[in-house]
């Protein structure tokens, strides 16, 4: 990771194309600016986060093949 201090309006370059420049500071909140190309996705953190988690459980999810005869053994021990 890198780490580097900046000043408000300062700012730096990621790649070619992505500048990334302090807008404002107040107190212990920072405003960052970021330009880049449309095609760069962009999200934040806690976002990025939660796609990530969704996606992963949408791949492990059980099929409905699956779930029914689940539900359906389950139905069945009940009414023994």
């Amino acid at each position: 990771m890198l780490v580097i201090t900046r000043k408000k309006d300062e700012g730096f370059v990621v790649g070619d194309n992505i500048k990334i420049t302090v807008v404002e500071i107040v107190k212990d909140r920072v405003k960052i600016g970021i330009d880049a190309p449309t095609d760069v996705k962009i999200v934040r953190n806690e976002l990025y986060d939660t796609e990530r988690f969704n996606m992963q459980a949408a791949v492990n999810k059980p099929s409905a093949n699956i779930l029914a005869k689940f539900m359906s053994d389950e139905n069945s021990d009940s009414t023994k």
